[in-house]
Parts: C-alpha cells; structure tokens; sequence
C-alpha cells in the first residue's frame, strides 16, 4: 500500500483529505518496517539483530530528516537535524522510560519493579556522553559561529559518535550481555529460554524484502507529506522547531508500543533497553550519517542546544541516573519522567 501510493502521489499537490490518508498510510509503513526488522533481527540473533534494527529505524529517521530539508528552505533547515535528534532522546529517555515504568510497576499495592542496574547505568552513560558531545559542546565552541561547527569539529564528533555507538553495541550484545537481560519479580535473570524460537530462514527471507519496500515508503512518502506537515505547523501557529518533535513521535511509535508491552509482562529492563537503546542509534548513528551527507545536501548543521533545552536535557540525565540507581523502581519514577517529557512538549508548544 505504500509504495502504491507512493506512485499515485508522487510530484503531485495533494488536497487535505488525500494528505491525512498519505499520512496514516505513511505511519503504517514506519510500524511495518520495524516489525519486519524484528523479524530479520530475531532470526540472525545478537549482536546483528540490534545493529539491523537500529539502522532500520535511523534510516527512516535520516530520511525524513533528508526529505524535509531538500524541500524547505531557511534557517529553520539548518536545526531540524539538532531538534529531531533532541526531540527523540526526550521522548526516549522520559516517555519510552516512563510508560515503561508504570506498565511494570503498581498493580498491587507497594508493588516495585526490577531492573538491572548494571547494564541500566552503562546505557544511560553512553546516552550522557553522545548528547553532550553531539548537542551541548558546540553550542560552547570558540572556533565556530554559534551553534554550529567547523567542518573539523563536525567530523570528529561524527566518528566519536561511531566509535561510542559500536562500543555500546558490543557491550550489550557480546562482552557483558548478561548486564542487559531481564530480571523477574524475586531480581533473577530470565533466561533465554523463555524466549520465542527464531522465524524460520524463509520468513526473514521474506521480511528482508518487505523491509526494504517498506523504508522506500516511508522515505517516499515523507517527501510527499513534507508540505502538508509544514503548512500544518504553520497554520497552527507552532514553531518550525515542532516539526522535530512530530518526526520524533512518528518514528520511535512502535518502540514505544513495544515497550509498554515489555513492561506489562514483567520485563522492564527490556523496556529499558528499547528506551536508552533508541536514544543511543538517534544520536550515535543519525548524527554521523546527516554529517557526512551535509556537503551534498548544502546544509550547515545547527547542533547546539539553547538554554531551555540544555536545562530539559540536565533535567532528564538527573533523574534518569537516579531511576537506575538501584535494582528497584516504583511508579513515582515513571511519573517524574513523564512529567519533564510533558514539559518538553508543552515547552515546543510555548517556548
């Protein structure tokens, strides 16, 4: 369906009701995507099933990214990168977080979850390091204009970004995988066991080429919908920074569904890992990617954050370092991080 409507609606000016069924129809093909990428994830198993969902979903991200610049013009082009890339690590780190929290904890009285501390705390670590070098420091340079870096600067932070990135990814999948497993109601590790077996060779098969269909839609139809998401922005009197924050919600949809899920079996740290994990590819591989891809698009990138959003950013990595504290989270966690998450909304609204 999407790749068909790619076709009838490609170059074409679309009225309201043709957009709003290529939007829902674009938000199928996001969902579609990872699904397919799960499936392909769960049949090779770790450490290639994260890294293949992780560039599935930054290549629906970069490419919204791409298709929003390539047909808007302005200054407002320069930050889209920085605000979507702040944008999903607010949503990440406070709602990801927060209705994962509150699934799996509080449905009887004095109820906590269990997480697993060790490997919490590693993934929150590496979200610190990668938005303070990637959205804090070049807001503090001397050597560039603003928030904006020199072309020296920008690649360093791009292979920082890899380097830290890859480093996670082998962390979490080989060196000290036992850091990131879930943990039951008495705080012992689930085994692999009471997994689901891997989808036969044939069904990923099959989901690899869906896959690639369903990131062709996506791209495709972002390019089609660009206008009509701008135009609505601008007609609902929002600033040009929201378009960040609805690109962020349309991408990490499903990450957050499958979180709330996790937390609802009893398997927080899974909704954890989803949570830090999406944060880590957002930055870790959507900032290297639009860098290296900036001189062909002709784009100055604007990384650096204001004042009011660093203060949401020290806001969120504080309470986060006190949620994975301990082995224990209660409800009142989950409710503080939504809390920040809704100020940060109502704060792109109002700024």
């Amino acid at each position: 369906m999407g790749l068909v409507t790619l076709a009838l609606t490609w170059h074409r000016d679309l009225p309201v009701v043709i957009s709003v069924v290529v939007a829902i129809i674009l938000a199928a093909s996001v969902l579609s995507a990872v699904e397919h990428a799960e499936v392909v994830a769960a049949r090779v198993g770790e450490p290639f099933g994260s890294l293949i969902l992780a560039v599935a979903v930054t290549v629906i991200e970069v490419g919204l990214i791409i298709m929003l610049m390539t047909s808007s013009s302005g200054s407002e082009t320069q930050s889209l990168a920085r605000d979507t890339v702040f944008s999903a690590v607010m949503i990440t780190c406070n709602g990801i977080l927060g209705l994962s929290i509150l699934a799996g904890t509080g449905r009887r009285k004095g109820e906590s979850g269990r997480i697993n501390e060790e490997g919490s705390a590693a993934a929150l670590a590496t979200v610190v390091v990668l938005a303070a070098l990637t959205l804090v420091v070049p807001r503090f340079t001397t050597s560039a204009n603003g928030a904006f870096l020199t072309g020296s600067q920008l690649a360093f932070e791009a292979v920082a970004s890899i380097v830290v990135y890859v480093t996670f990814v082998m962390t979490q999948s080989v060196q000290h995988r036992d850091f990131f497993l879930p943990l039951n109601r008495k705080g012992n590790i689930i085994t692999a066991s009471a997994h689901a077996d891997p989808p036969a060779t044939k069904v990923a098969m099959m989901s690899v080429g869906l896959l690639v269909c369903a990131l062709i839609a996506v791209v495709g139809l972002a390019k089609v919908e660009s206008p009509a998401i701008e135009a609505g922005v601008a007609a609902a009197n929002l600033p040009q920074t929201f378009v960040g924050v609805i690109i962020a919600l349309l991408v990490l949809a499903p990450e957050t569904i499958a979180a709330y899920n996790a937390g609802k079996r009893g398997h927080l740290q899974v909704g954890i890992n989803l949570a830090f994990g999406s944060a880590i590819a957002s930055i870790g591989l959507t900032v290297p990617t639009l860098a290296a891809l900036s001189p062909l698009l002709d784009v100055q990138l604007e990384l650096g954050l204001g004042n009011l959003q660093i203060v949401l950013l020290i806001t969120t990595m504080a309470v986060g370092m006190l949620t994975v504290s301990g082995q224990r989270v209660t409800r009142l966690h989950g409710a503080l991080h939504l809390v920040v998450l809704a100020a940060f909304l109502f704060m792109s609204i109002v700024p």
